[in-house]
């Protein structure tokens, strides 16, 4: 009779859920549908973090634009290669000699991709050149950018996106300082620098300029950015897309030695593979999804975020990456209420013709949604992503 007893416990609690994930099922589907959305051209799914199971998909292998979803890939092959202590680093060297106070020769500012560098950050270096005792250059001070290649957009970007989604991409660009063109960075942190030393009291007889430091040129100061884990933070939860092509290039300087978008992109597309992340119908053409050529399925983004929320090495930076619902980042003015407000950690995405929300349900979801149009509406597509979190968290 106990046996019994049992069995049929255990038949109904098997019903009931059952019957729960029916419900779940048919919840988020009801979700996704909102006037101007095309189902076609829509892809979602989440996945249990707790057993692997994936509790609702739709058109998952569906190659779709994804926007700044487009961080994600590049953010988790950014932590596996370079490591969450990783630090953009921007160098003072020279050539020359000195005599008294006098440096006779010439200055370089190196950039390294730093996306973070600041004119606080200039003056730092002046007040370490400073403390050498030199108080005349006769020289120049030259911006040196050769760390990545010469390219200031990426391949399907549209012309206007140039100092407008994103400064020029330059391995040596200082934020706040006014640029003369789209290849202006470089001599404009040259002449910021040369105004740092006026600050400090050291004259620059020579005119700022730009070009390649010699190999053989004296280290004088250096300047660290932020740690990795904190980068992403601007990355993910801020959605920098400056930042995140300068992640990119960073990932082929350092793997291929060519500090290119091209070389970035199959750095990710190798980490990927790695980590067993299908990659069907994925294109990776930049680093923050604002090329026509970038392609994620929402089977790919749920690969990536299960990865990053429980590999060990990665799984604290990453999931503090995302912006929080009601909290921080793009997403603190959006899921302010209970039950999704602290418990959806999530990287946003909006271009005319893509819209995207990919992250967790702390503790027990992965999500993705990815929605195609042209263009999508953009309060209709994010009433829909919204509808379908919130049925998670109340699940």
């Amino acid at each position: 009779m106990a046996a019994l007893v049992l069995a049929m416990t255990a038949s109904a609690t098997t019903a009931t859920s059952g019957t729960a994930q029916r419900d779940l099922e048919a919840t988020l589907g009801q979700a996704l549908r909102a006037p101007g959305i095309d189902r076609g051209n829509t892809a979602a799914i989440a996945v249990d973090l707790r057993t692997g199971q994936t509790v609702f998909s739709w058109n998952a292998q569906r190659s779709l634009l994804p926007a700044s979803a487009e961080k994600l890939p590049v953010s988790f092959a950014a932590l596996h290669v370079l490591g969450p202590r990783f630090r953009f680093r921007t160098e003072l060297v020279g050539a020359g000699t000195r005599v008294g106070d006098t440096w006779s020769g010439n200055l370089w500012l190196v950039g390294y991709g730093d996306p973070t560098l600041t004119r606080a950050d200039l003056d730092r270096l002046a007040r370490r050149f400073a403390a050498t005792g030199i108080r005349r250059v006769a020289g120049r001070v030259l911006g040196d950018d050769t760390h990545f290649d010469a390219r200031r957009d990426a391949v399907g970007w549209k012309p206007h996106y140039v100092g407008v989604e994103s400064r020029p991409l330059s391995a040596l660009t200082v934020a706040g300082v006014h640029l003369t063109g789209v290849n202006g960075s470089a001599i404009a942190a040259a002449r910021a620098y040369v105004g740092a030393l006026a600050r400090r009291g050291i004259t620059v007889t020579g005119r700022a300029g730009t070009g390649r430091a010699p190999l053989d040129a004296i280290p004088i100061a250096f300047d660290l950015s932020e740690r990795l884990a904190n980068v992403l933070k601007r990355v993910n939860g801020e959605s920098d897309n400056f930042a995140a092509e300068m992640l990119l290039k960073e990932l082929g300087a350092t793997v291929a030695q060519r500090g290119s978008t091209a070389a970035g992109a199959r750095v990710v597309r190798g980490e990927l593979a790695a980590a067993g992340v299908p990659l069907t119908g994925v294109r990776i053409a930049d680093g923050s999804g604002l090329s026509r050529f970038d392609r994620l399925t929402v089977g790919a983004l749920a690969a990536i975020l299960h990865a990053g929320a429980t590999e060990p090495r990665v799984r604290g930076p990453f999931v503090t990456s995302l912006a929080v619902a009601g909290i921080s980042g793009t997403l603190e003015r959006r899921l302010e209420l209970l039950p999704t407000r602290g418990r959806v950690l999530a990287k946003t995405g909006t271009t005319l013709r893509a819209s995207a929300l990919a992250g967790l349900v702390r503790r027990r979801y992965v999500f993705a949604i990815l929605q195609n149009g042209s263009p999508v509406p953009y309060w209709t597509a994010r009433a829909a992503q919204d509808r379908f979190v919130i049925a998670l968290a109340r699940s």
